[in-house]
């Protein structure tokens, strides 16, 4: 007759490693599970993004005529430079800035406080994110740390300070309808950063946005 080649004793042994590596892959297997809700918790992730500054709007005091524009898209000008005239009234820019738009309107009638010229100041620069109230929006103060991407660079991480969080939601009007969906509003969420150390970055590109918050 064969001899048994497991004794009790060793079975039982046996069991025991089984149970404890058991034991062991649970208590890892939750510590990781732990340790990346923190870390998901710890930010708000904003997929829609932007790198862009407020439109200036150059614009005649008085009605009249474009007669000529005389600068182009693309210009950097200086604070007090003709950039148009209407009529005999010359626009000048208000700040140093960036030309980054001219209707085509020579020889149109233009009104008062319509624009002729839009450019931005450069130095007012920011990483804007668009978030819906319900993905993490009551979690984001103004001072939170801000890491973000823009796509024209890969996943070269870049840093901001949010520095603004719009009081109204980016699309103000309601509209009802019958549906029991409440629609979704968004808001902008605004993050300064040195533009003198990231001068690589351009009005319009393309972001993304991690705002670390304390909440």
């Amino acid at each position: 007759m064969a001899e048994q080649n497991t004794t009790p004793k060793a079975s039982s042994r046996r069991s025991v490693w089984i149970r404890t590596g058991v034991i062991v892959f649970i208590i890892i297997a939750a510590s990781a599970g732990i340790i990346y809700w923190r870390m998901q918790s710890a930010y708000v992730y904003i997929d829609t993004a932007m790198i862009e500054a407020p439109i200036i709007n150059l614009a005649p005091t008085s009605a009249g005529v474009l007669q000529q524009v005389f600068v182009n898209e693309g210009d950097s000008v200086p604070a007090n430079a003709p950039v148009a005239q209407v009529g005999n009234e010359i626009i000048t820019s208000q700040v140093a800035g960036l030309i980054v738009n001219i209707p085509d309107q020579i020889g149109a009638q233009i009104t008062p406080g319509e624009a002729v010229v839009e450019m931005i100041d450069p130095t007012q620069l920011r990483v804007v994110g668009t978030i819906d109230e319900d993905k993490g929006l009551s979690r984001i103060q103004v001072g939170d740390k801000v890491s973000f991407t823009v796509d024209a660079f890969g996943g070269k991480q870049y840093t901001a300070v949010v520095d603004e969080i719009s009081p109204t939601s980016a699309q103000t009007q309601i509209i009802f309808n019958i549906s029991a969906q409440r629609q979704e509003q968004q808001f902008y969420v605004k993050g300064r950063f040195d533009i003198n150390a990231y001068p690589e970055l351009k009005n319009g590109m393309s972001a993304r946005m991690w705002v670390y918050t304390t909440q």
